[in-house]
């Protein structure tokens, strides 16, 4: 009787083990497959939608996970975030990890950040793919999500669009702004605004030119990507236009970032990609800490204003959409490069 029992649990254990290891291994995409065949375009529609599910309450998407790498002799300085989400009734998930300012890594000629996303099936919660993007997928998904803002949020007659802050996310709010309508750029940064006005006017068509400080930028924008680092503010109220302003920013990610300040973010319409987040690692936390504003000033998500539940812009408002980046986007991105890049 005895052996029979060890028998049997020795049976069900093997067995186990078979079922474990039928599912088949997750295809790997390296980063040039990846960035050769993804592009900002690809991920605004899916991004627009995510945003409406977000809002309708049918996406799953946990608190960011952050993990600080102090500097020693072992390792560091860096930083790790952890995302994910899953928007209802989609045949994937994905779970992003992405680092970023191992700022030792130029010493060693790599780059400072790097990343991964993994889309897993749905149905069966097996890995698909893991996509090798250093980032990438998320300055695309982040891009386009720049680009339903700058859709919802403004109005067909305003065309100047400036971007403080010229780096890769810059490039793809300038890529995406082209899928929304035709402008005219002018960029502001400490360097790189006369590469960045050449490649993105030669990429899009769009005529592009250098301001030669952030206040002359402001002063002729209708509408303002700032996409910095985040460690001082970029702007001020005094210099915005008073024929009502849309700022999409999207350099604040961290509790210890802030671009925009608190009475601009007071003085209009604030519109966050996710309260819940934006209130610890957005522009919204600087505002909530010097007690000017509180969550109930708030005057909607993003996905909200997506769906035709609040209006945007109906005036001179100021008007500015923070975007810290969701896991809903990353959702988005990620079943979009699988059903892109899993046909090759």
């Amino acid at each position: 009787m005895m052996f029979s029992q060890v028998a049997k649990f020795s049976l069900q254990k093997l067995i186990g083990r078979r079922h474990l290891s039928g599912f088949p291994a997750p295809r790997l995409f390296d980063y040039e497959t990846v960035t050769s065949n993804l592009s900002v375009s690809d991920a605004i529609e899916a991004v627009e939608q995510a945003f409406s599910a977000l809002a309708k309450g049918k996406v799953d998407v946990p608190m960011p996970m952050h993990i600080g790498v102090e500097e020693s002799e072992n390792a560091g300085p860096g930083d790790c975030h952890i995302k994910g989400g899953y928007v209802s009734g989609t045949p994937t998930f994905t779970v992003k990890l992405a680092c970023v300012s191992f700022y030792k890594n130029l010493e060693k000629k790599l780059p400072p950040g790097s990343g991964i996303f993994i889309v897993v099936n749905a149905v069966t919660g097996a890995p698909l793919g893991v996509f090798q993007e250093n980032r990438f997928m998320t300055d695309l998904r982040t891009g386009a999500a720049g680009a339903v803002a700058m859709k919802y949020c403004s109005t067909e007659s305003q065309t100047n669009v400036g971007f403080i802050g010229t780096g890769a996310i810059a490039r793809n709010m300038a890529r995406a702004a082209a899928c929304v309508r035709s402008f005219e750029g002018v960029a502001y940064a400490f360097d790189g605004a006369d590469e960045f006005c050449k490649e993105m006017e030669a990429e899009t068509g769009m005529p592009f030119n250098v301001a030669n400080s952030a206040e002359a930028l402001c002063g002729i924008s209708d509408i303002i990507f700032t996409q910095t680092p985040g460690g001082s503010l970029v702007l001020e109220k005094d210099w915005l236009k008073d024929t009502g302003v849309t700022i999409i920013a999207s350099g604040s990610d961290q509790p210890t970032k802030q671009e925009i300040p608190n009475d601009v973010l007071a003085a209009g319409k604030y519109i966050s990609d996710l309260t819940k987040q934006t209130s610890r690692v957005g522009e919204l936390r600087g505002a909530l800490q010097a007690n000017i504003m509180t969550e109930s000033d708030v005057y909607a998500e993003l996905g909200q204003i997506v769906n035709g539940e609040k209006p945007a812009r109906e005036g001179n408002e100021i008007i500015v959409v923070d975007l810290t980046g969701t896991g809903a986007q990353d959702a988005a991105i990620g079943q979009v490069a699988w059903d892109k890049l899993s046909k090759l």
